[in-house]
């Protein structure tokens, strides 16, 4: 049986998944037009062609401004933040920019109430920055980029596997090579993806992240424990190998 694989890339998306993937699971997201700015997570969702919708209060300024001008320039900025107390919580910023202007309501999404203006931004420009650097997106490319299948439900898979299986992210920790584990205080679960889960290392003058990569890419959210099953299992061989040696 051969080793899963592990390496300190925090992702092997590109960048138009990313920032889907950023978009769906947002706890905190800002819009800004010349003036106003307006905090809209949860409030916001991503149209089959790639447009970003967002319901506005209608008694926010910007909103009202909006309502008046009709049509602005704008830009959306969304910050990705772990949901685990580790030091360092930003794993990654994006920020989307293009012309922003009220729509009748019939943009496909989900339903605003009576008293919420809806807004559409057409894309221009968009980028990503991570720890492996900044990376820009086409529109076209934005558009046809499907967010990965376990972002909505990342942030409670992580916090559970946190605070209530601390044994199973001791267990992963052995698929990691010795020489990476010295010097570490606390292992903490960072992310978790199509491609695997990623470990933030906790050291005294830093951090490192370590990512255990699945066997196959998970197409469905229900492929996730057999995912990780195969990751434990082959914990206690790594485990045999290094008693014996």
């Amino acid at each position: 049986m051969s080793n899963p694989s592990t390496s300190t890339t925090d992702s092997t998306d590109d960048a138009a998944v990313r920032l889907r993937s950023m978009l769906v699971a947002a706890h905190s997201l800002t819009l800004h037009i010349p003036g106003h700015e307006a905090h809209v997570a949860g409030r916001h969702t991503v149209t089959g062609d790639g447009r970003v919708r967002v319901d506005l209060p209608a008694e926010c300024r910007l909103a009202q401004r909006l309502a008046h001008q009709r049509e602005t320039v704008a830009m959306i900025e969304v910050t990705d933040l772990a949901p685990t107390p580790v030091r360092n919580r930003v794993r990654g910023r994006g920020t989307l920019t293009g012309w922003l202007a009220p729509t009748a309501g019939d943009t496909p999404g989900y339903d605003s109430s009576d008293d919420d203006l809806v807004a559409v931004l057409d894309l221009a420009t968009a980028e990503v920055t991570t720890a492996e650097g900044t990376a820009s997106i086409d529109p076209a490319a934005f558009a046809l980029a499907q967010p990965d299948p376990l972002a909505a439900a990342e942030a409670d898979l992580l916090c559970h596997l946190d605070h209530h299986h601390p044994h199973t992210v001791e267990r992963l920790c052995r698929l990691i090579p010795a020489h990476q584990l010295r010097g570490v205080r606390q292992v903490r679960p960072l992310r978790l993806d199509r491609h695997g889960v990623v470990l933030r290392l906790e050291l005294h003058t830093g951090d490192r992240d370590i990512r255990l990569s699945f066997r196959s890419t998970l197409r469905h959210p229900d492929q996730l424990g057999d995912q990780i099953d195969a990751l434990l299992t082959e914990s206690r061989s790594c485990r045999a190998r290094r008693a014996r040696g």
